[in-house]
């Protein structure tokens, strides 16, 4: 006889007290099989596949796809049988044992078995038994419980920023082609036929306000228009800070709350650093491996400074009034992407050459452009490096990325007038910014660390000493 169990939304780690469901990848009604991804959701630090420890038939989903549940609250049940009565309903379900389960709860830990192929159960092929368990007191209503008649193809969407427009203005993405490639669906398609939208509301409430008779007169029109107030500014929109932004908000704020920093900055000439990096990537031809990035260079004289000033890798333990020195650099760099601020982590950066961390930097920036980093790829920072030239400015003061001590920023590398050996030349000059927590550490430290980094820049044999 079936048994319904009902599926929980667990605990995805890292202090995550909640998660958004941003697609559902089953339907009531459908079989699924052990450790099988069941829906899709957000959290504040990644998109993260859920699977589902059971195997059996989907009778109940619980939460629309843009809600935002607490850990703990239920997902789906799940109507799970004899491997007997599995079989003598559907075939190709075999091995879904009576409460079967894998105890499983995150993608890569499960028991490894393969993704069963979706099959649909008509509705009255649950036995009563299971009809009754999903409806008994115990059990909270599901949102949706009817299996829709037509089951909806594959969307061409990769941003979760899009899915989510879309569906604030109740955009239906099938309806859309995409200007992408091999149609994918980007932004400003959304965009677009959210204008259209808008257009055609506009039309048709112009058309249904238009005078019914000719005959009122002027003097009525505009008497009646003077009794209307109109406003003068568009509708308030309201962003909830939720998920990635919603983190970042958090985090920022504690940050200025707790953290005494103070910032100090300095010009450097680039002009050799970008010769050096020009050197290194022509060396060698097409078999020298991957390029060097200017971003994996200062990532590298960051580590040949911490290595000099460690008081800047290190954290304040508040409770006990201590100043906790941490052995290993583990190197955040903040990188911008559709769903927000992210700072991806290289892991032991100190143990790296520029090539290595150029390497991981490349990997951790396209998995946070297609929205696939790993809660432990974004947590557990020492440092961040922030390189705000890529907005075309030179100057910032960054707020510091609790609960590290030091975050170095990064202006833009661009041709100025400046003294070189004694004689005026057009140089390539950049402006670095240190912010520091001052507990860790005073002036005197700050000034020796952001120096050390200015002179690598200037001339970059200095870290011959250190590689």
């Amino acid at each position: 006889m079936p048994q319904v169990l009902e599926f929980k939304l667990p605990d995805l780690g890292e202090g995550l007290t909640e998660a958004e469901i941003v697609r559902w990848l089953v339907e009531v009604g459908d079989v699924v099989a052990i450790d099988q991804p069941v829906v899709e959701v957000e959290t504040a630090k990644a998109m993260v596949e859920v699977p589902c420890p059971y195997g059996g038939v989907v009778t109940a989903r619980f939460g629309e796809e843009g809600a935002e549940l607490p850990v703990g609250a239920p997902l789906l049940t799940v109507a799970v049988g004899s491997a007997e009565e599995d079989r003598a309903e559907v075939p190709s379900a075999a091995g879904v044992a009576e409460t079967e389960s894998s105890g499983n709860v995150l993608v890569g830990y499960g028991t490894g078995a393969p993704r069963a192929r979706r099959r649909r159960v008509r509705p009255e092929a649950i036995s009563a038994s299971a009809a009754a368990a999903v409806v008994a007191p115990d059990v909270p209503r599901p949102v949706s419980a009817v299996v829709p008649e037509v089951v909806p193809g594959p969307v061409a969407v990769v941003s979760p920023l899009v899915r989510k427009l879309a569906r604030q203005h109740d955009l239906d993405l099938r309806q859309l082609t995409g200007s992408g490639p091999d149609g994918l669906i980007l932004r400003a398609d959304v965009e677009s036929a959210i204008r259209a939208a808008a257009d055609g509301k506009a039309g048709r409430a112009a058309a249904a306000s238009a005078p019914i008779s000719p005959a009122v007169s002027a003097t009525a029109q505009v008497s009646a228009s003077a009794s209307v107030p109109v406003s003068s500014s568009a509708a308030v929109e309201r962003i909830p800070l939720r998920g990635v932004r919603g983190a970042v908000a958090d985090k920022l704020a504690r940050s200025r709350r707790e953290i005494p920093d103070a910032t100090c900055w300095v010009d450097a000439d680039a002009t050799e650093l970008m010769a050096a990096r020009a050197a290194m990537n022509g060396a060698g031809g097409p078999s020298a491996g991957p390029k060097v990035s200017v971003l994996a260079l200062l990532a590298r004289i960051c580590t040949a400074a911490l290595a000099r000033f460690p008081e800047l890798n290190s954290t304040v333990d508040l409770e006990a009034r201590e100043i906790v020195r941490l052995p290993a650099v583990h190197l955040g760099f903040a990188a911008q992407t559709e769903r927000g601020l992210v700072v991806p982590v290289v892991r032991d950066a100190q143990a790296r050459n520029a090539e290595s961390i150029g390497v991981e930097i490349g990997r951790l920036t396209e998995a946070a452009r297609t929205g696939t980093l790993t809660p432990a790829e974004l947590t557990g920072g020492t440092f961040t490096l922030n390189n705000y030239g890529v907005f075309g400015v030179d100057g910032s003061t960054p707020i510091i990325n609790h609960p590290e001590a030091a975050m170095l920023g990064v202006g833009r590398i661009v041709a100025k007038p400046w003294v070189h050996r004694g004689e005026l030349a057009v140089r390539q000059v950049v402006q670095l910014s240190l912010t520091f927590d001052h507990r860790v550490c005073d002036g005197g430290t700050a000034g020796g660390f952001l120096r050390y980094v200015a002179d690598c820049v200037e001339q970059p044999a200095l870290l011959l000493r250190t590689l």
